[in-house]
């Protein structure tokens, strides 16, 4: 039998899986998500990827500023749902509302848990260098991701993949498995193991003051924390282009080798030399301007190997 269904999602990452939930037959009767905010010029309200797609779908949307009240709690109970699937939601979730579906809330969460736990889990995955990184089918406690484990499916992080290529290779694997999840609890089959004591790690929000490139660092780290902040935030490194110093994004390197003093430009390809070895500049992005490759930037300000990029 079809179940209730309360989706509880924010992001671009969160719909294939509400379509997902959709297309198996299920019955969303509510979707919970962030307020709309002002983007743009124009700075006019945005919804939110899910609210969107809620509602081109004709799904009732919800967007408490919180769920800690009781006129909250009371609403969210009102729905009499089976399950709560949430997916990158964004607010806290207390007792009374883990509680009150049938079957308790269910959590999808893009890292191989207990190995990053919070946050930003595709970020910090790729950023640490790690090999791989996967999804995993979570029934949510009051702790930070720390509720046994229905479901995983694992995804080879290659050497150059960046955060929001991740991103996307885990966002239909996840949706596919909270089907499979649902499908479990309809037959009866599901069933939840602890998770592991050991290789604990948290994955805390992304601050603006990590994203600079440390070019102190080898140049491994450098390529790893470039491709882990792309597309957004994005890590950057300061240049003086002839107007002062300006922020310069950049969205993609590669390793390469070479040796000098940290920051400096080898060679007119865009290697630039870390503490130890070096990397190739691909994608940089000047502020007010399209992202472009390395060669094009460089030939509009002008550089040349041996300018000093902080």
């Amino acid at each position: 039998m079809p179940l209730r269904v309360v989706f509880m999602g924010t992001p671009d990452f969160s719909v294939p899986v509400l379509d997902a939930v959709v297309g198996a037959g299920h019955e969303v009767v509510a979707a919970y998500t962030r307020a709309p905010k002002p983007a743009g010029r124009g700075m006019e309200l945005r919804r939110s990827p899910v609210h969107a797609r809620a509602d081109a779908l004709g799904i009732p949307v919800l967007t408490p500023k919180t769920l800690r009240n009781e006129e909250a709690q009371a609403t969210f109970a009102a729905h009499k749902a089976d399950v709560a699937v949430v997916v990158a939601y964004g607010l806290i979730l207390p007792k009374p509302v883990l509680d009150a579906p049938r079957f308790h809330c269910l959590n999808l969460h893009a890292s191989l848990l207990p190995r990053w736990r919070g946050a930003a889990p595709i970020n910090r995955a790729v950023m640490a260098g790690d090999p791989e990184s996967g999804v995993m089918v979570m029934k949510m406690e009051e702790g930070l991701d720390t509720g046994p484990v229905a479901l995983t499916a694992r995804v080879a992080i290659s050497p150059d993949m960046t955060a929001g290529e991740l991103h996307d290779a885990l966002s239909p694997i996840g949706a596919a498995l909270m089907a499979e999840a649902l499908g479990k609890i309809e037959d009866g089959s599901i069933v939840f193991s602890p998770q592991g004591e050991d290789g604990v790690i948290y994955a805390s929000k992304i601050t603006n003051e990590e994203t600079r490139v440390d070019w102190r660092l080898a140049g491994s780290a450098v390529h790893d924390h470039v491709r882990g902040l792309s597309p957004f935030p994005s890590a950057w490194f300061a240049a003086d282009l002839g107007k002062g110093e300006e922020r310069v994004k950049l969205i993609r390197s590669e390793r390469a080798e070479g040796s000098g003093a940290a920051g400096t430009l080898l060679s007119a390809d865009g290697i630039v030399a870390c503490r130890e070895g070096a990397v190739r500049l691909v994608t940089v992005q000047r502020a007010g301007s399209k992202a472009m490759a390395f060669a094009d930037f460089m030939r509009g300000a002008r550089l040349a190997p041996g300018f000093r990029f902080g």
